[in-house]
């Protein structure tokens, strides 16, 4: 295409808040993937209107059941989401899929596939996927997912899974921002207990062995056994809820009933007894305080003279003419 056809291609119209609270009472799509797009932005006007946006939207969310769906990579997340949606959308719910997808270290570049491994899914018209890079973020989760989960609820969609890198320790981000936090795992990866040495499963409020099918299903019930011999000796995730095991073939669909079922029933003990609405404030203050931090760091870095201080304190540090403590104390002084 010549630069002179690029030219006279039409401008996407910039949007408006109004403009944008319309599109959402008009179930407008397109204008919710521009409003996501919106609040993932850094640059200061897009981050101002992303906030005029979402304090108008407010009142409409914290509707939905948040789900966070986390495990070891090849545990077939993305494939028992999508059955499980389609379940979902099936029942008549409105699912909303955020799927992190992992950022290069060096690039930043994110494959961003999970359309593609959620085609079924992606097509149907009571569902919404929408992948987002993590940029590096500790716990798989973009700085902005809690805003975009919100525009899902504000949207109208009932539910909402949250699926995470799944790299280790640091998934424990996911718990959050989620109301429920299911752990995923695979029979036959070595060590059946794998969860419980980097903590995640102390943070979940089931364990979900996939791929329950064929030559898999007697060594999924032998891992199923076994964590169900270990949660009863852990402290339970959320108050008056008990940690559960379950099997789950994403491929013949067995367990994936049972499990909305165990979402159900825990969404309905919780918000009995007050851990529901507890754990929602909890996050609501957690998602302050790190906001909070964040705009301290980001203020402080943005001081020229601050950032110069910094490299020379930090180039001290590293050649061992300056200890670390007393250099922070000059870097704050």
């Amino acid at each position: 295409m010549s630069k002179s056809s690029i030219k006279n291609l039409p401008r996407r119209k910039v949007l408006s808040r109004d403009d944008y609270i319309d599109g959402f009472k008009a179930g407008n799509r397109t204008v919710l993937s521009q409003a996501i797009t919106l609040v993932e932005s850094n640059a200061p006007a897009h981050e101002a209107l992303a906030q005029e946006v979402l304090q108008h939207l407010l009142p409409q969310t914290g509707k939905a059941i948040r789900v966070g769906i986390t495990g070891v990579p090849g545990a077939g997340k993305s494939t028992l989401i999508e059955a499980l949606g389609e379940m979902l959308c099936a029942k008549g719910h409105k699912v909303a899929v955020l799927a992190v997808d992992p950022s290069s270290t060096l690039t930043r570049g994110s494959i961003l596939g999970d359309k593609t491994r959620m085609e079924l899914l992606s097509r149907n018209p009571s569902a919404f996927i929408r992948p987002s890079p993590n940029a590096g973020n500790l716990g798989g989760v973009t700085r902005k997912s809690r805003e975009t989960l919100l525009l899902c609820e504000a949207f109208g969609f009932d539910v909402i899974l949250v699926e995470t890198v799944g790299v280790g320790q640091s998934e424990v981000t996911v718990r959050s921002m989620v109301d429920f936090f299911m752990l995923m795992q695979i029979a036959g990866a070595g060590d059946e207990l794998q969860g419980i040495k980097k903590g995640v499963i102390e943070l979940a409020d089931t364990i979900t062995v996939n791929k329950a099918d064929g030559d898999n299903l007697q060594p999924a019930r032998k891992a199923l056994a076994e964590y169900q011999r270990i949660l009863p000796l852990l402290q339970p995730a959320t108050r008056g809820w008990t940690p559960r095991a379950m099997t789950a073939s994403a491929l013949t669909g067995d367990g994936i009933p049972q499990l909305w079922e165990c979402i159900e029933e825990f969404a309905q003990c919780t918000r009995e007894n007050g851990a529901w609405d507890e754990r929602r404030r909890n996050q609501n203050a957690e998602w302050f305080d790190s906001l909070l931090l964040e705009a301290i760091r980001r203020k402080f870095f943005d001081d020229p003279a601050l950032r110069q201080k910094t490299t020379d304190l930090r180039s001290q540090v590293a050649t061992g003419t300056l200890p670390a403590a007393t250099a922070v104390l000059e870097a704050m002084s």
